[in-house]
């Protein structure tokens, strides 16, 4: 067990619980529990399994403690068996199509006798859902539309998910005899918001003995082939892992090939056939002679060009950029001076401001930007203008005790459906930071929505936008906007642009990453942490930035305190 699998049951929990429609408050106790769980860097089965107590976690009581112990033990726990029961087996799938909540599935079971995504999506095709309260014609549409994405979709899963399995495998294969140096390539390497398998290279003095380690993971479920030099399987958590053993000489060559781009692989083939080269996952060749492939630098170095980032590797652009001298000095996570987005119990968080901001101060930050929900959204306990004038006032008392550190006075605020913020002037105004955000009617029109987020742009003390197209990985689609207006009006209005690091979210877009670099557009890379160990989402921010061609200079808050905030009373004036 890992904690991911810990939060995983934890989160389907929750889920069955809304379909049952219960409290509310007991639901949003297994979504936290659920989030603080997969956050940790501690390996909690590992320790319970050594003997060792349980850290303290925020917002785990005794009861979420037992159940901890109990999936650890176990991998179920009672409660998680008794609502199986309750309802049909995988109906919590349903919850993951897009405009389908725990009322809409409870009413398609209901009435409909729908139970999963296959019989929606034949459901829908019939126009079965449009005679059901809440739903309509367009409604029937949209679902119709997003089930379909859905079951289209190959089995992927989240960065951060799969992190846990692949550093924990590689580990393992480590620590075998004879073994020399492990590596993880392939679409993980190159930090790709989703992966569909992890690619593992072990060069070892012994193959054979390599690849007995390999399939005598206890994690792995299922060998579905085994050679001399490479093997694939299937771990329990449902993810595939290829493993091939390679020789030392091959080391780079190898493991340039099994990062991929599968385009940006051939790309380099072609610079090397031009030069009379062979390049393969053995090495560079001329004629029978290898020339190259310790490294991956000696390969690039064989077709003129320099070390390639793995993030750049997409064919967008990057072999052209390497062979002009004009690669990108990427983004890096020491580079970030603070974060600019977090919140604290105050709202939905579970720490104090006084431990998020010691927190940040433990990784090096000196900033920190307090930045809770808005009154409208309750679910979040959202501030109103009185909330958020006592906040305001505890930051500036505890300035006044801290150092080494500043917190920033801000809030995140919902952008309603006209384009106005969720709170007035009057209290924005005495904010060092104003994070705007879309948090609902996410199916307006393309111009609406667009024209929603430039007229916040507007408003005299905006100057974020936090997670510009509202998705959530493999849960909810961005809405749909022009994304290169919205970033030519932040320009235009001096403005800022959020990359949210949180792992559900991954937002900015790649390209949209890009697309702001090119127009001059800054960025913010944020962590949205609502603990003290949600800052290490920015980790999983930092790639998607340098995917993004991102360097320091392009990133807002690598500035030190002085010019950020130079920078925010310039956007405040804009």
């Amino acid at each position: 067990m890992h904690n991911a699998d810990i939060a995983r049951v934890f989160g389907e929990i929750a889920d069955l619980l809304e379909i049952q429609q219960a409290n509310a408050f007991r639901i949003r106790a297994y979504r936290n529990a659920a989030r603080v769980v997969v956050g940790q860097q501690l390996d909690l089965a590992a320790r319970l399994a050594a003997g060792g107590e349980l850290p303290k976690l925020p917002g785990i009581g005794a009861d979420l403690s037992a159940k901890i112990h109990e999936i650890a033990a176990s991998g179920t726990c009672a409660l998680y068996e008794k609502l199986k029961r309750q309802l049909p087996a995988g109906i919590t799938d349903l919850l993951h199509v897009s405009g389908l909540g725990p009322k809409r599935v409870q009413r398609l079971y209901q009435e409909l006798d729908v139970q999963t995504p296959e019989q929606l999506l034949r459901a829908a095709r019939d126009g079965r859902l449009r005679g059901l309260p809440g739903f309509g014609e367009k409604t029937e549409l949209n679902i119709l539309q997003a089930v379909e994405a859905q079951l289209k979709r190959p089995g992927r899963h989240k960065l951060a998910f799969a992190a846990q399995y692949a550093y924990a495998y590689a580990d393992y294969l480590s620590q075998g005899a004879g073994v020399g140096r492990v590596a993880l390539a392939g679409s993980f390497r190159r930090m790709r918001e989703t992966v569909g398998d992890l690619d593992i290279l072990v060069t070892a003095a012994s193959p054979a003995t390599a690849m007995q380690r390999v399939a005598a993971y206890p994690e792995v479920k299922q060998v579905l082939s085994r050679g001399e030099t490479r093997a694939s399987v299937v771990l329990h958590a449902g993810i595939q892992v290829d493993v091939r053993v390679v020789a030392e000489e091959c080391y780079g060559a190898a493991l340039q090939y099994f990062t991929g781009s599968k385009a940006h692989n051939i790309a380099v083939r072609k610079l090397g056939q031009g030069l009379g080269l062979k390049i393969n996952e053995y090495g560079v060749f001329r004629g029978p002679k290898r020339i190259a492939g310790e490294t991956e630098e000696s390969v690039y170095a064989a077709v003129g060009l320099p070390y390639i980032p793995p993030e750049l590797r997409e064919d967008r652009g990057e072999i052209e950029a390497a062979r002009a001298g004009k690669l990108p000095r990427l983004v890096e996570l020491a580079d970030l001076r603070g974060d600019l987005h977090a919140h604290t119990k105050a709202s939905d968080g579970h720490a104090s401001i006084r431990d998020m901001a010691l927190a940040a101060a433990a990784r090096g930050f000196t900033y920190l930007a307090i930045t809770e929900h808005s009154r409208r959204l309750r679910m979040a306990h959202g501030l109103d203008p009185r909330g958020l004038e006592r906040q305001i006032d505890e930051i500036d008392r505890l300035n006044a005790e801290l150092s080494g550190i500043t917190v920033l006075k801000g809030i995140e605020v919902d952008i309603l459906a006209d384009g106005t913020l969720d709170l007035p002037d009057s209290v924005l105004a005495r904010l060092d930071l104003v994070v705007g955000a879309v948090h609902s009617d996410f199916h307006l029109s393309r111009e609406r929505q667009t024209e929603r987020i430039l007229k916040a742009f507007d408003h005299p003390h905006f100057h974020v936008l936090a997670h510009p197209t509202g998705r959530l990985i493999e849960r909810r689609e961005p809405y749909d906007v022009d994304m290169l207006r919205i970033v030519r009006k932040a320009r235009a209005r001096g403005r800022f642009l959020e990359l949210n690091a949180h792992p559900e979210r991954l937002d900015l877009l790649d390209t949209h990453c890009r697309m702001a670099k090119d127009e001059g557009v800054l960025v913010c890379i944020s962590s949205d942490a609502h603990d003290v160990s949600d800052f290490e989402h920015l980790r999983y921010g930092i790639g998607q930035a340098r995917r993004g061609w991102l360097t320091m200079a392009d990133v807002l808050n690598t500035r030190p305190l002085a010019e950020l905030k130079k920078l925010l009373r310039r956007a405040a004036g804009g």
